[in-house]
């Protein structure tokens, strides 16, 4: 018998730093939904935290588990288009910047 996947089919894009998000991203991921998390070119800065193994930190290895990762400049045109396209295919966007940030950037909610 195979393992149940209730979230398949369901597409997630997770634009989080840290740990809520990425965690939450994570759960997402383990019960089966494609995430897809966008990271600025200098990666999530929980990259950073802590001991790493193979360039990873155990935190970062921990909350990421299960996604795609991509790196996307956010501040430029071409990155802003590429979030916003992925967005539209996405059931399910996260994300954990301070307020006023994403709408900033122009990947608000609206």
């Amino acid at each position: 018998m195979g393992r149940e996947t209730p979230l398949e089919g369901i597409v997630v894009l997770d634009m989080s730093q840290g740990i809520a998000g990425p965690s939450c991203g994570g759960h997402f991921a383990e019960h089966g939904a494609e995430v897809i998390k966008i990271e600025p070119p200098e990666g999530d800065w929980i990259r950073n935290l802590g001991a790493k193994i193979d360039g990873n930190s155990s935190p970062a290895l921990l909350y990421n588990r299960g996604k795609q990762s991509l790196a996307v400049d956010l501040k430029s045109p071409k990155g802003r288009d590429l979030a916003l396209t992925l967005a539209e295919r996405a059931h399910v966007v996260i994300e954990s910047a301070r307020p006023g940030v994403m709408e900033r950037l122009g990947v608000g909610f609206e």
